[in-house]
């Protein structure tokens, strides 16, 4: 397989996209979870209204709303954008070690803007779930060279940049 298809599969997974039309921004996991749920409750909401005929319609009206919900949820944080911005910004940060590559960094990176999209936008500050995020970023398997201590800044700055950026 020659670099150029690489690059274009690995575009295309990276732009979420849909797998039958191809557009970007498919969050079929996200869209898929909202549509159960949702479909699930107003069934039974709409058998308990409308019998039989009511679970029908409200199955069909909650999985759609649902899974636009799960969409929406799903897109809070863009992780292709996150990543892409990491990779061609980390070198001009403060505490990044400059005999160190991006891929050193890119799992405290991500764990910072995933930890947002999870925590941070509920109220919980960064500070509140400091502990938690070294258990994880500790227990992880990953490639990186860094520790805890010299992930930490790299972990905060991700946060705080999500913190900025995120879809409300």
């Amino acid at each position: 397989m020659n670099s150029d298809r690489l690059n274009i599969e690995h575009d295309q997974h990276d732009a979420n996209r849909d797998p039958i039309s191809g557009e970007p921004g498919s969050h079929p996991l996200g869209t898929g979870v909202g549509a159960a749920s949702a479909g699930t409750v107003a069934t039974a909401v709409g058998a308990a209204v409308g019998g039989p005929v009511g679970a029908v319609v409200g199955a069909v009206i909650g999985s759609v709303i649902g899974g636009l919900a799960g969409k929406g949820t799903a897109e809070r944080i863009n992780p292709t954008f996150e990543d892409n911005h990491w990779r061609e910004n980390f070198s001009s940060r403060s505490y990044v070690d400059p005999n160190l590559k991006y891929d050193d960094y890119q799992p405290a990176y991500q764990m910072g803007y995933e930890s947002y999209d999870r925590y941070g936008h509920t109220g919980t500050g960064y500070e509140d779930i400091e502990d938690t995020l070294r258990r994880d970023y500790e227990s992880i398997p990953s490639d990186s060279s860094l520790n805890w201590e010299k992930a930490r800044p790299a972990i905060r700055d991700a946060w705080d940049r999500a913190a900025t950026t995120v879809k409300q």
